[in-house]
């Protein structure tokens, strides 16, 4: 399963067929303005396409908003599919062994075929499927703490040892054994500049970044590697620590976050990743000024591609880095977004 944003179009004809083939692996990371109504949409709506001439593209709901365009009432672009899938999640987590069937879900006032679809839109798989994600998740955890396969397979719901072993190893590549190592939890933050991605256990935040940001699948690759774990959908305390200082962070009311973090690179870059932290909210620093800063001056380039790859958007602040000359330079999240973040913080108190 696929929950990673797709490589963004290069080109506005590439978008135009996104939207011509209805490649719902779009959804929530392009959408499309029409000039000749004045809506703008998502991948996969079932209205006329427009003439490519009245197409305008965006990479945010935010961004068409912004742009004079009101939202479709046949595709809800603008995230009516959010507190569905809000609603649903909860009901994961508050009864963690259910097994979730259309019945049951008719009997909660939630259209099946609605749940699927939002699901598939959002996460590139069903709602029953992230359940059972979510179920086997427990199971591992539980393995990870020294319980049994026994237990595992009671909290994960499963009657049947052999559908619980097929299905765990199906998953993780390897039979559920004692001691298994705990799977990390992907999940989705919706924030004033677009949907960010978060990776964590129960102790850490592993990676945070914007979906739609460049090279976002070597980044999600390279953190698996490294840490050799599964990486099922889920929330854990971490998850929830961030969402609230995000909220803050984008209010102007946090200028220095405290999840605990934990980061994976070689010596060079935790001390580029490092100095980046040390810059202060609302200043920024040319790109020969950070590697001074880690005592490696002609380390420019190096220190440039160490700053792109930290894998912890806003926490440790790439985007506060800038070309020599002023100029924004780079930024995987898109220059646009580097500089209504610079100017966010601008805008806050200084403490």
């Amino acid at each position: 399963m696929d929950l990673l944003t797709p490589p963004h179009p290069e080109t506005d004809a590439d978008c135009y067929l996104i939207f011509r083939d209805k490649d719902l692996a779009y959804d929530g990371h392009l959408f499309v303005g029409v000039s000749s109504t004045g809506i703008f949409c998502r991948p996969g709506c079932p209205a006329k396409m427009p003439k490519p001439e009245n197409c305008s593209f965006y990479q945010t709901a935010e961004q068409a908003i912004s742009a004079g365009h009101r939202a479709c009432k046949r595709c809800h672009p603008a995230g009516g599919d959010t507190a569905l899938i809000k609603h649903l999640i909860s009901l994961v987590e508050d009864e963690p062994e259910m097994k979730f069937t259309q019945a049951s879900l008719t009997q909660r006032g939630i259209d099946p075929s609605t749940a699927r679809r939002h699901f598939l839109n959002r996460f590139g798989m069903s709602f029953t499927d992230y359940a059972r994600a979510r179920r086997l998740g427990r199971a591992a955890r539980t393995l990870a703490k020294g319980g049994s396969v026994l237990e595992a397979q009671l909290d994960a719901g499963f009657e049947s040892a052999s559908g619980f072993r097929t299905a765990y190893a199906k998953t993780f590549g390897s039979a559920p054994v004692k001691g298994h190592a705990t799977p990390l939890s992907i999940d989705w933050i919706e924030t004033p500049m677009g949907r960010m991605i978060t990776i964590s256990d129960e102790t850490a935040l592993y990676l945070l970044e914007f979906t739609n940001r460049k090279n976002m699948r070597r980044q999600f690759d390279r953190l698996r590697k490294i840490q050799g774990r599964a990486v099922l959908p889920g929330r854990t305390d971490i998850t929830v620590q961030i969402e609230s200082e995000l909220s803050r962070y984008f209010a102007g009311e946090l200028t220095h976050f405290k999840t605990p973090l934990a980061t994976s690179g070689t010596e060079f870059q935790r001390q580029t990743w490092d100095a980046l932290q040390t810059i202060p909210h609302g200043e920024t620093r040319s790109y020969a000024q950070l590697a001074e800063m880690i005592g490696k001056p002609a380390a420019v380039r190096a220190v440039a591609s160490a700053n792109a790859n930290n894998g912890l958007a806003l926490i440790i602040p790439c985007h506060r880095v800038i070309a020599k000359n002023g100029g924004l330079g780079g930024y995987a999240g898109g220059l646009k977004r580097k500089q209504e973040l610079l100017d966010l913080e601008a805008r806050a108190p200084k403490n």
